[in-house]
């Protein structure tokens, strides 16, 4: 039994000796201040109302009942109206360190997601041009979140959605042309909502080496599907640059092809939801909390983009994912609500608040001082891969994660590629590095390093008290970054206990030291190293064993 398991259950057979009922359930966390304890509990205030007493008074009553020694306390003590406050052993709270060294790579893995299916969509970017930075925090969170529900026993599909039909992508065909016709000696003339960049120019050359019988791109169906499949390849690249891959593709084109967008409108009209007016078909989104009704079909005959949104999260659902998460841009925020509406509109069974959103604000890139806002090759906006080139893949990510999705973030090029503590992801890869040195300089095998036999009471300075908790409450921390779908809680919390270990390793030597505490040490550095790498993991950066 662990030492939060073992506190936990002596604690509550104090709460029935004092009266309390059998299926009471303390509630303990870490106290603010590490110098009032190790863990605090409000339990005497809850029993308060049922014990009729003062919660001082059930306080004081629970902390005389309680078996320290089975609970592995070696002080509990009284504060305020009504709070105990616990520190345990250092002996039992240290061996909880055998659990990190046995559970090796799957340290903060959990199974509260059953092996039920999940999808998350993320990056999803329209196959005109290649990924930007939006898109790259966008990629990041996505890939992270999904790692995270993975870690925690869900079966996670990670999955893109080509928008590959519509407006925009007409004209990227009509952009390629006209870059294919000044080819041929024609005046450039790019279409209004035309796509500038080099890459238009590199296209109409590919297409031009493929297609020599069509030089001014007049097959303009042709010049959209090579526009689109080279485009698709370059946004690969960004991808595989940036180290994601997704499991799946879907193309919104097939949802027109299939007729599971007209199948969709069949439906909603089938359950009553929909009206015409003057030659339009909306949807009653407002009966399901939408301000107000939404065209589905335009007069002309064409469908508004929300419509095939729906069609697509239908699939999902009948797909068998019984949990969706979209990562998308803030610029969403109105899709949502449609989206579910439409889905309810089904009735076809879909949970209300199926999919999940977590939008993201866009990225401000600043260097030497300045905003920096185009890229050479992409003509109006700065690459992903712009970003990898100056400063690596894992300042990338870690950047782009640092902060809550739905804050704004100002990605510093001049940190991130700086090898100094001020740089977040440096300062943490050090960390691991540090640790992992220990067994180079030492000769130490780490493999041998199991935790058996040891005496865990020499960790006892305040700064291995610290690292100790910090090591042990990380399954309990990734359990709640999944749950809120948070992985700038992972990235803090890799920073938080990166500069605990940079003071532990200077403070307290390891190697040299009597023969119990150098062994102990080996064993503290050895789950250090161990919950670093997997937190790294799980945000997709790699954990060196050299800087």
């Amino acid at each position: 039994m662990s030492g939060l398991d073992a506190l936990r259950a002596a604690l509550i057979q104090a709460a029935v000796r004092v009266g309390a009922p059998a299926d009471v359930a303390p509630v303990l966390e870490r106290p603010r201040d590490p110098a009032h304890g190790d863990w605090a509990t409000n339990l005497a205030m809850t029993l308060a109302k049922p014990l009729a007493k003062k919660p001082r008074e059930i306080a004081e009553a629970l902390v005389a009942a309680l078996d320290t020694a089975a609970a592995g306390v070696s002080e509990a003590s009284v504060a305020g109206p009504g709070f105990i406050n616990f520190r345990l052993s250092t002996a039992d709270l240290a061996s909880g360190i055998a659990r990190i060294l046995q559970s090796g790579e799957s340290w903060g893995r959990g199974d509260a997601g059953h092996g039920r299916a999940a999808m998350v969509e993320f990056v999803s970017a329209n196959p005109t041009g290649p990924l930007h930075v939006g898109h790259g925090r966008q990629a990041a969170l996505g890939d992270s979140i999904a790692s995270l529900l993975a870690s925690q026993g869900w079966k996670v599909t990670r999955e893109f959605y080509y928008n590959d039909a519509g407006v925009q992508i007409a004209n990227l065909a009509l952009s390629v042309q006209a870059r294919l016709r000044e080819r041929a000696g024609d005046p450039l003339v790019i279409p209004e909502g035309g796509y500038h960049g080099d890459y238009i120019r590199e296209i109409a050359e590919r297409y031009a080496a493929e297609c020599p019988n069509d030089p001014r791109g007049d097959d303009l169906e042709q010049v959209r599907q090579l526009a689109v499949r080279e485009l698709r390849k370059e946004q690969d690249l960004d991808l595989r640059a940036f180290g994601v891959q997704f499991d799946n593709y879907y193309l919104e084109s097939s949802l027109y092809t299939d007729g599971l967008v007209e199948k969709t409108v069949r439906g909603l009209q089938r359950t009553g939801h929909t009206f015409e007016d003057d030659g339009a078909l909306f949807l009653r989104t407002t009966s399901f909390g939408d301000d107000k009704d939404r065209v589905m079909r335009k007069r002309d005959g064409t469908f508004t983009y929300f419509v095939p949104d729906v069609a697509y999260h239908v699939t999902k659902f009948e797909r068998g994912y019984t949990r969706a998460i979209n990562v998308q841009g803030a610029d969403h925020h109105g899709t949502t609500a449609r989206v579910r509406a439409g889905l309810q509109a089904l009735d076809m069974g879909v949970p209300k608040g199926y999919p999940e959103y977590v939008l993201h604000q866009m990225v401000t890139v600043m260097k030497s001082g300045e905003e920096v806002k185009i890229s050479k090759r992409a003509g109006s906006y700065v690459t992903v891969r712009d970003l990898i080139d100056e400063v690596g893949r894992d300042a990338v990510r870690y950047f782009f994660l640092m902060r809550k999705g739905d804050s704004q973030l100002v990605f510093d090029v001049d940190l991130a590629r700086s090898q100094s503590e001020e740089n977040p992801v440096y300062y943490i890869q050090m960390a691991h590095a540090r640790l992992c040195g220990i067994f180079r300089v030492g000769d130490v095998d780490a493999g041998r390093v199991t935790g058996d036999g040891l005496d865990w009471s020499v960790l006892d300075t305040p700064e291995e008290r610290e690292l100790v908790k910090a090591l042990l409450d990380w399954p309990a921390f990734v359990a709640t970054a999944a749950d809120n779908l948070e992985p700038h809680r992972v990235a803090n919390w890799l920073l938080e206990t990166a500069r605990m270990v940079h003071t532990w390793y200077h403070k307290c030597h390891v190697l040299g030291e009597p023969e119990p505490i150098m062994q102990a040490r080996l064993a503290l550095a050895k789950a250090a190293r161990i919950t670093l790498a997997n937190g790294l993991g799980l945000l997709g950066i790699s954990a060196p064993e050299r800087m």
